[in-house]
């Protein structure tokens, strides 16, 4: 076997156990759910906030994202800029970004929403930081795409750059188009679905929930770039 070949299963092998861990906490949820500003009616939902009930997983997750992040800067043509601290999106992907802080030793930001009225007020960056470093923005969920967004801009108002942006699970629902319009690339674990076709094929979810996610996935799907 090939080391570029040793390499692909073992990433892979650690983006399905997301999948497995995930559904193994109940984080996947079948219904009817509205989410933020982007997703309405959709029959599926991941909660992925739960990780943080286990530590253990918690912690292999933010060892998981570290070594997709490692192998991504080590690339000749690296998909991700170095970045001098982590920026993590209150709340959900806030535990997540304090998790990987903790396990690359690189210093944690958040942007904390501003009081209302929002005229009034701005938001504030909590953390040290200076003008001209780069931060690495962190969630668990990326749909639409707002608050990546709302985060990278405030950063950038403050002066900090930001050219990339890591979640969890990509919902692909408008948040990788959206990124890239304001020149941020978005970078995922698990797609939506990649994880449910993931649970599927080994019986972890009834056919009925995966053919009714599928098909709103598909619906719902923005368009892809060539070079995704």
């Amino acid at each position: 076997m090939s080391p570029g070949r040793h390499a692909g299963d073992a990433e892979a092998h650690g983006r399905l156990w997301l999948a497995e861990t995930l559904w193994k906490l109940g984080s996947v949820q079948f219904g009817n759910f509205t989410l933020g500003r982007t997703v309405r009616g959709s029959p599926v939902y991941v909660n992925a906030k739960l990780l943080i009930s286990r530590p253990e997983a918690l912690q292999q997750t933010a060892r998981l994202i570290e070594d997709e992040l490692k192998m991504a800067l080590a690339m000749r043509n690296a998909p991700v800029a170095p970045f001098d601290a982590i920026a993590g999106v209150p709340i959900g992907g806030l535990h997540v970004a304090t998790a990987l802080s903790l396990q690359m030793r690189v210093p944690l930001l958040y942007v904390r929403p501003p009081r209302e009225p929002v005229e009034m007020s701005a938001p504030q960056i909590e953390g040290i930081y200076r003008p001209g470093q780069t931060a690495l923005i962190v969630d668990d969920l990326a749909a639409g795409g707002g608050s990546l967004v709302e985060t990278a801009e405030a950063l950038r108002h403050a002066g900090v750059r930001v050219r990339d942006a890591f979640a969890l699970i990509d919902r692909e629902q408008g948040a990788r188009r959206r990124l890239e319009s304001i020149g941020v690339r978005l970078h995922a674990v698990l797609s939506l679905e990649v994880m449910l076709t993931f649970l599927h094929a080994n019986q972890r979810i009834q056919a009925e929930d995966y053919e009714r996610s599928m098909a709103y996935i598909r619906r719902e799907a923005e368009p892809r770039s060539e070079f995704d």
